[in-house]
């Protein structure tokens, strides 16, 4: 059972080497419980793959349905840093060269310039960035 603090998405094995192992999980949007699914075609059902670090002392076998956890304060600092500091970013950039630049498509170039440098910044720190963000198999 997940704690209040987990965000927990149910997957299955499909690779297990001595670094990692990888899980499948299906993640579905609001539309995957509506009756009316087949006939709308607005379903978003995807099916993404997780490598997790093998646990030397697991018994887990290819095939295998899992838990994949993470805790909530993860999930949390993931919003933050992917769209809540870049909005941040191309607010100030675009409100601070209001009153120095007249042309709006200007000032919209170098808000994008801007976050897409925040952006690049991220890429650069991805290493350490997977060092903090843990995910964990969880038995079912």
């Amino acid at each position: 059972m997940a704690k209040k603090n987990e965000i927990v998405h149910t997957g299955k094995i499909v690779d297990i080497t001595p670094e990692a192992t990888t899980v499948e999980i299906l993640v579905s949007s609001a539309c995957s419980s509506c009756q009316a699914k087949a006939m709308c075609g607005m379903s978003e059902d995807k099916e993404k793959l997780i490598m997790l670090p093998t646990d030397p002392y697991a018994e887990y076998q290819v095939g295998d349905e899992v838990q994949v956890a993470t805790k909530m304060a993860m999930g949390l600092k993931a919003v933050w840093i992917s769209y809540v500091i870049p909005l941040a970013v191309l607010m100030i950039i675009i409100l601070s060269l209001s009153p120095v630049v007249a042309n709006e498509y200007a000032r919209g170039g170098f808000a994008l310039a801007g976050v897409a440098v925040y952006y690049f910044i991220i890429w650069l720190l991805r290493d350490r960035l997977a060092t903090e963000f843990v995910f964990y198999i969880k038995t079912k």
